[in-house]
């Protein structure tokens, strides 16, 4: 090789070296000064991660402490699948971990076009520890809180339910979501090269939900709700709904529905079995309402309950002709009578001598039509025309409970009116919110306190000698209403198979502690209040009263039903 060519070569040499330097000089200068604010971020993304800390959720207690609604730990099992090197060995492995099918898990992890997929939300937090012990490519695990309703079926359709996300989807959990739910806290932390956290460089704490106290009773409820589901077996019904209520505060002690379902299973029970039909669906009340048609023609002082009419069997009005439920012949009957015997067509005279526009004034004054604000989601106001609307025969049927619809807890109401000397209150579910005082309730004069004395003494004939009969709880005086109401077909008129049998009373009639409202859709063999939901109402009220300890009021009542006892 001559001198010259190895010259040449060293030359090309360094013409070379000196580009790959010049390259790696302009590559050196981008990096450090044109993205030195990016690479600075993405450095720090690499090494710094902020996570979330979930809050837990707040209890919902009973007015005595008893849990309904609390939070259980758990653990939510995850899959990187670009990071699992053996699919199948790790979907055999979960599944009998966590109960689940391999070959549903399989495919998750195949599909490497995701980095992250559940295997499981909230699983079992010991399962989960034991798989986790065996250290499988492509699993993570992080804890989270999942719901829980010990008291399973006990005022579900009260509760509702939260779902995965720990979200309130239905009930109370989501009328008081915002108060339930609190706020989740933030970690950020240093990691290794390997990706483990080495050290906490900022913390903002998590805030928890607040606890949540019921008026209801868990002992209370599910009484209620296992008289419902004897009496709607036994009459073979659609359905049943009860409520008791504390005519002095408007706390409701229970509310009832049956059937009913269990909380913990709600994603796979059928919504028509989930709804608190207490608050959201309305219902024909029938005779129970006369108790709005005789109230108004006292308090506007056309009649006292000793003023006596001459009742025929039937009477018309406009096109149509109303009758009594049985026939009788025409009779004398008071006022009084004219409530104990739920005569239809004595309370329609009286609308009658009121007329239609203070009949109207009167259904709105006892509340039927509008909200009753009772602290629960989706109450319906029920279906009340307005006077301007009413045809020539609506004076015929509204009065006894036809051609209007109320929910259960709108009657309730208006008998709890009543019995507290005709104060309407505000009925209500939520007794407090830890750290906080208890919501005001409205309170407003229905009829005066002497009204209201008639009324009650008119309702303990009902059950004295009247359709009531089987409502009477010894030792305890008794003031209610029987109703049974035929339902309306969709084409028009009425059905002569299905009914609305209902009781509502108050006990102890002397001095009131309870209202119980008993409603059953559709019972089959018997349709009329006084057999099918009276026996029920007496059941609840004996139970209720014995378990609040109230002491008897009507000793002589306690010494008839010993005697009669064969």
């Amino acid at each position: 090789m001559t001198g010259r060519l190895a010259n040449r070569r060293l030359r090309l040499l360094l013409v070379l070296f000196a580009f790959v330097f010049g390259l790696t000089l302009v590559r050196a200068v981008y990096l450090q000064v044109v993205r030195a604010s990016a690479l600075t971020k993405l450095a720090a993304t690499q090494h710094r991660e902020v996570l979330t800390i979930p809050a837990g959720r707040g209890t919902i207690f009973d007015r005595t402490g008893v849990q309904l609604a609390i939070g259980e730990q758990a653990t939510t099992v995850y899959a990187d699948p670009r990071q699992t090197r053996d699919p199948r060995g790790v979907a055999l492995a979960a599944g009998r971990a966590l109960g689940l099918s391999p070959n549903a898990l399989y495919p998750l992890l195949v599909d490497k076009r995701k980095s992250f997929v559940y295997l499981q939300r909230k699983a079992d937090p010991a399962k989960a520890a034991a798989l986790e012990k065996k250290r499988l490519s492509g699993l993570g695990f992080y804890p989270e809180e999942r719901r829980s309703y010990p008291q399973h079926t006990v005022g579900a359709e009260v509760l509702g339910y939260a779902g995965v996300d720990n979200r309130g989807l239905a009930g109370l959990e989501l009328g008081l979501d915002s108060t339930l739910t609190g706020a989740p806290g933030r970690e950020t932390v240093v990691k290794d090269p390997f990706g483990r956290a080495v050290d906490v460089i900022d913390a903002t704490p998590e805030r928890q939900g607040r606890d949540v106290f019921l008026t209801l009773d868990h002992t209370m409820q599910a009484n209620a709700e296992s008289v419902l589901r004897q009496t709607v077996a036994k009459w073979h019904a659609k359905d049943g709904t009860a409520i008791v209520l504390d005519p002095h505060s408007g706390a409701i002690l229970a509310m009832a529905v049956a059937p009913t379902f269990d909380a913990n299973r709600y994603p796979w029970i059928s919504r028509q079995f989930q709804r608190n039909r207490a608050v959201t669906d309305t219902y024909e009340p029938g005779s129970t309402f006369k108790l709005v048609t005789v109230g108004a023609a006292l308090s506007e002082g056309i009649v006292s309950p000793y003023s006596t009419f001459s009742v025929p069997e039937s009477i018309q009005v406009s096109d149509r002709v109303i009758h009594e439920a049985e026939q009788r012949p025409t009779e004398n009957l008071s006022v009084s009578d004219m409530l104990a015997r739920s005569s239809n067509v004595g309370t329609v005279m009286l609308a009658e001598l009121l007329g239609k526009d203070k009949l109207a004034q009167w259904i709105t004054r006892f509340g039927f039509g509008r909200l009753t604000g009772v602290d629960f989601p989706g109450e319906s106001p029920g279906i009340v025309l307005p006077a301007t609307e009413w045809s020539g025969s609506t004076i015929g049927n509204v009065p006894i409970g036809q051609g209007i619809a109320v929910t259960p807890v709108q009657l309730a109401s208006a008998y709890a009116a009543v019995a507290n000397r005709g104060v309407w209150l505000t009925p209500r579910l939520v007794d407090h919110v830890a750290g906080g005082g208890r919501p005001s309730v409205e309170r407003r004069r229905v009829v005066s306190a002497g009204v209201a004395g008639e009324l009650m003494t008119m309702l303990k004939n009902v059950v004295a000698d009247g359709t009531g009969t089987l409502a009477a709880v010894p030792g305890y005086s008794v003031a209610g209403k029987t109703g049974t109401a035929a339902k309306p077909n969709a084409v028009g008129g009425y059905s002569d198979t299905r009914y609305v049998a209902s009781f509502v009373g108050v006990v102890p009639a002397n001095a009131p502690r309870l209202v119980v409202l008993v409603s059953i859709d559709e019972p089959q063999g018997a349709i009329f209040g006084g057999v099918v939901a009276a026996p029920a109402f007496q059941q609840i009220a004996h139970f209720d009263l014995q378990y609040l300890a109230v002491p008897p009021d009507d000793p002589a009542s306690l010494a008839a039903a010993a005697t009669a006892v064969p």
